[in-house]
């Protein structure tokens, strides 16, 4: 059964309940407007704000009927479970140390996830989520963004098909400029202190905020996990008490040999993701300021541009873009692909259907990202190369 028909025989967009994203949160109206840009999910309740009051004022400023905009999120699961017109997920994307906590509860409730990352605080909790989803039966999509473009799933494909042959090496880095500066030293608001308080950003600052971006991406891509890292992790500016650069040497499944790199304090980087993947026969290239092309190079062969909406593209990447070639399409989109891939596979599970194979990032990449990130500290503590620990068995 496609889209098409799965939409229409189940009648209705799967219902949204937010938690975080108030007024003003960039990162809300991200979530907010891709789940809704493709009508397979409504935002209908919510919780806005760590204060109650400002939480319940704040949903009808944002369209959502007062009775359904909750003081806190023990509330909103409460009073939600005894609706007939109950929430069917939730949305998190709140500060990193309530990420865990909150999908604990949603999960329990008997609610699907789509959660921002980190998913926890470290690999221990990750790994309790993913037993939390599979015994209650529930799905858990993380919004890794950079992994839905149209063009890096098509990088997917070739990486995974053998297109490029047995590959050989993998490297990643996202690069931005945000933390070039001591802002830790200037005037704070809700948000930066928390993201300079280690006890709730996280194990690693810049691991929580875009490593775990760049980890997910090269992995998803490749269909490979790391094994075994050798990390060099700190601050590029001195006296910084938190973590604001990470580059490791990776091994991933099956020898193939990785490097990865990421900072918020290089002065002039501009949200720079670049992914390359080397096989045997040849190569690929994807960079985040071109993100609606991808270059690929076979050996002897002169290098030629695949872009998005190509009549040659598999079904499932032209089906990931919604403009023709030439018109931009960027991380709103991305994020919809995957709001719409977990709506997909929910709705099949209600009727009955097959479940659809999708890409949407799922919990357990979330749990291997808190190993990966837990082995690099390791491993600049010890000096030496460190195993990632492995998911338990299902």
């Amino acid at each position: 059964m496609d889209s098409t028909q799965l939409r229409q025989r189940f009648g209705r967009p799967l219902r949204l309940g937010i938690i975080g994203g108030g007024p003003g949160a960039w990162i809300g109206t991200m979530h907010w407007t891709a789940a809704e840009l493709d009508d397979w999910w409504r935002v209908v309740a919510g919780v806005f704000s760590s204060d109650p009051a400002r939480s319940r004022a704040a949903g009808p400023t944002l369209g959502i009927d007062a009775a359904r905009s909750y003081g806190d999120v023990a509330e909103m699961l409460d009073r939600e479970a005894r609706r007939d017109d109950r929430i069917d997920a939730v949305a998190i994307m709140t500060p990193n140390d309530t990420h865990y906590a909150h999908a604990v509860r949603a999960l329990d409730a008997g609610l699907d996830v789509i959660g921002d990352k980190p998913v926890s605080h470290d690999f221990a909790q990750a790994c309790d989520l993913v037993e939390r989803a599979r015994r209650n039966r529930r799905l858990y999509a993380i919004a890794h963004g950079y992994s839905a473009y149209p063009m890096t799933r098509h990088a997917r494909h070739l990486a995974r098909s053998g297109a490029l042959g047995a590959l050989r090496l993998v490297q990643v880095e996202y690069i931005q400029s945000g933390l070039a500066t001591r802002i830790e030293d200037g005037p704070q608001n809700n948000r930066l202190r928390w993201l300079f308080d280690p006890q709730r950003s996280g194990l690693a600052l810049v691991m929580g905020a875009i490593g775990c971006h760049a980890q997910h991406l090269a992995c998803a891509t490749t269909g490979l996990n790391v094994t075994r890292v050798c990390a060099d992790i700190g601050a590029l500016l001195p006296g910084r008490k938190v973590i604001d650069y990470a580059s490791a040497l990776l091994e991933l499944d099956g020898g193939v040999r990785g490097t990865f790199t990421v900072t918020q304090a290089a002065a002039g980087g501009e949200n720079d993701i670049q992914l390359r993947v080397y096989g045997d026969k040849g190569m690929l290239d994807w960079s985040h300021r071109d993100a609606s092309y991808l270059r690929v190079a076979f050996q002897g062969e002169s290098m030629h541009v695949i872009g998005r909406g190509d009549p040659d593209l598999p079904a499932e990447v032209i089906a990931a873009g919604r403009t023709p070639r030439g018109h931009p399409e960027g991380l709103r989109e991305a994020f919809a692909n995957i709001y719409a891939e977990i709506a997909q596979e929910r709705i099949a599970r209600e009727l009955g259907e097959t479940i659809p194979e999708l890409a949407y990032p799922r919990i357990e990449e979330g749990a291997h990202t808190m190993a990966f990130i837990e082995a690099c500290l390791a491993s600049q503590a010890q000096g030496a190369w460190v195993d990632v620990a492995k998911l338990p068995r299902a």
